[in-house]
């Protein structure tokens, strides 16, 4: 199955809506999937094991091809030789943490094309299950790089500061700003709303409309991510499936236990 992926989705106009699975579950993937999620967001900075595990990889990309959703894999780092390695699993959609300097970004955006800003890219041809193990070679590679997003994070004062030199990097597929670490970046841990932290979070969401590229953000809130779509943001991840079942078993078990 060819599932649709983030790249098509944005590249369509469309607003895309996802959710993180804390557990790093397959089963989740599919549950996401089959909810009607456009992604499932499988946090390898933080969480699960290695991304270098190409037989854990498959597992991922399996259950994404049965449910039709995508994977928006964050990696550890931006190290090209892991982006060739994680996209001939089959993952199409990758998101570089702690990008502060176009230098940080622009190798993996280089390694995840096959022909990059007028030039060859650094992809190369591997074997894997993207390519049903060499069974299937592309005709047309520019239709396979149009299908793989490499997004990056901001999340610090430096990066910040050299936002729009980040969002000149040819190929970036998306942002996502991470208000947590950019909070802890500017001295006030934690505390989103401080009025340094939401002038930092305004500066990149309005820095990414004006250069055209999609911006995305995180929150557990529906009224929040109204107003995040409504502000301009084109990707969230609205919620995971620890936090929903402390929201929802939680109420539950006040209310029968009152």
């Amino acid at each position: 199955m060819k599932r649709t992926t983030i790249a098509e989705r944005l590249e369509t106009g469309a607003d895309v809506l996802g959710a993180r699975t804390v557990t790093m579950s397959p089963s989740m993937v599919e549950v996401y999937g089959h909810l009607g999620l456009d992604f499932t967001w499988l946090d390898f900075e933080h969480c699960g094991g290695s991304p270098s595990d190409s037989d854990l990889l498959e597992r991922y990309t399996r259950a994404a091809d049965v449910a039709d959703v995508d994977l928006l894999v964050r990696l550890p780092q931006g190290d090209p030789s892991l982006v060739r390695k994680v996209l001939d699993t089959g993952v199409r959609t990758l998101l570089v943490p702690q990008v502060e300097r176009p230098g940080d970004i622009r190798p993996a955006i280089e390694a995840s094309r096959f022909t990059y800003d007028g030039a060859p890219g650094t992809r190369g041809s591997g074997i894997g299950r993207d390519n049903v193990w060499t069974a299937e070679i592309p005709d047309d590679v520019d239709e396979v790089d149009s299908e793989i997003a490499v997004g990056c994070m901001i999340e610090t004062r430096t990066a910040v500061e050299n936002v729009e030199e980040i969002l000149s990097v040819p190929g970036l597929g998306f942002v996502v700003i991470g208000p947590s670490d950019l909070s802890i970046s500017y001295g006030h841990p934690f505390d989103r709303d401080h009025p340094e932290v939401r002038d930092a979070i305004d500066t990149v969401r309005e820095a990414c409309l004006d250069a055209d590229v999609p911006v995305g953000g995180v929150t557990d809130d529906t009224d929040d991510a109204r107003t995040k779509l409504d502000e301009g943001y084109r990707l969230l991840r609205v919620g995971d499936e620890v936090s929903s079942a402390r929201t929802v078993l939680g109420e539950r078990l006040d209310t029968l236990t009152d």
